[in-house]
């Protein structure tokens, strides 16, 4: 297994229309994709209560139809009132899953405009990050309650998501990796796990359209066939040209090698070699914790990639 040095700098808490966090400000936990439990969230819960947050819950957090935690109605429910009620500064999602995606069929974008604050998740949830990168708000792909709960808040990735909520935005600086395309982007920093976005497509909240973006992508449990496929369908929408540069994140619980490639990451740079545009690989974000340090979306940010390294500057 290859190894990885990260090192994070830190630079002065900014404005944005969304405000950052103070002590003492409200999180609201919603369930807007599979059904959790009490336990998962009330971990998260004494997590975020030992940073100085207060926590409220929507009432619908804990239900379960069909594994789902809630009917569409009622998931969405939760969401309006996380956006709508003046006391909630952001959203940390419980968990990921299957089912965020409901949501947005029955979601104005002028509703995510009118209200804007920081939702926190990631996996199925990239389908609600990328509705609010599209609508000009940002949110954090970061870890969520079990994260929280797992490692009650005191390991380098939950220390940085906490210090992110309070504006103070990392500079990560990873080592190189052999397969990195180097180059320098700029742009509008969007993604998350790949086969959720992808399913945008086309939609009033496909990230793809917007101009000049940093995509990331990671997965798990996707094929490389089916990962195939998914990079096909971008290119074939002809929206490479909006894409400055390219962060490639974890791909794990996958079977290879496959199509005479030996991993995820051979494939990919298959494809993206012939881009021209910066990729970087091997990006410490996806579906293990420890792994998955935060990433803000919907905001300008910088990558350099030199046979030195990679920098992601916000």
């Amino acid at each position: 297994m290859r190894l990885i040095w990260m090192m994070l700098f830190w630079i002065l808490p900014f404005s944005l229309s969304a405000q950052f966090l103070q002590k003492g400000d409200t999180i609201a936990i919603i369930s807007p994709s599979s059904a959790t439990d009490s336990t998962t969230i009330n971990g998260g819960i004494r997590t975020l209560e030992n940073w100085g947050y207060h926590c409220v819950v929507g009432r619908n957090a804990l239900n379960d139809y069909h594994g789902f935690a809630g009917t569409i109605d009622e998931r969405l429910e939760d969401l309006l009132w996380a956006l709508r009620e003046p006391s909630v500064k952001a959203i940390m999602c419980s968990r990921g899953g299957d089912g965020a995606a409901h949501l947005l069929c029955r979601l104005s974008p002028d509703t995510l405009r009118r209200y804007p604050k920081i939702m926190i998740g990631f996996s199925d949830i990239t389908a609600l990050l990328c509705a609010e990168a599209r609508v000009g708000q940002r949110g954090i792909h970061g870890s969520m309650c079990h994260a929280l709960k797992t490692y009650e808040g005191n390991d380098t990735v939950s220390q940085t998501l906490r210090r992110m909520l309070k504006g103070e935005m990392p500079v990560y600086r990873i080592s190189p990796h052999p397969l990195n395309i180097l180059g320098h982007a700029e742009g509008i920093v969007v993604g998350g796990n790949l086969s959720v976005f992808n399913d945008l497509a086309g939609s009033d909240y496909d990230p793809l359209l917007l101009p000049e973006i940093i995509l990331f992508m990671e997965d798990t449990g996707e094929g490389m066939s089916k990962v195939d496929r998914m990079l096909h369908n971008i290119e074939m929408r002809g929206l490479l040209s909006h894409v400055r540069g390219i962060i490639v994140g974890q791909f794990n619980k996958y079977k290879h090698p496959e199509n005479g490639f030996e991993d995820m990451y051979a494939m990919l740079h298959e494809y993206m070699k012939h881009y021209g545009i910066p990729v970087v690989f091997d990006f410490p974000v996806g579906h293990a914790h420890l792994r998955n340090f935060p990433i803000m979306t919907g905001i300008r940010a910088r990558l350099d990639i030199s046979s030195e390294g990679a920098c992601l500057n916000y």
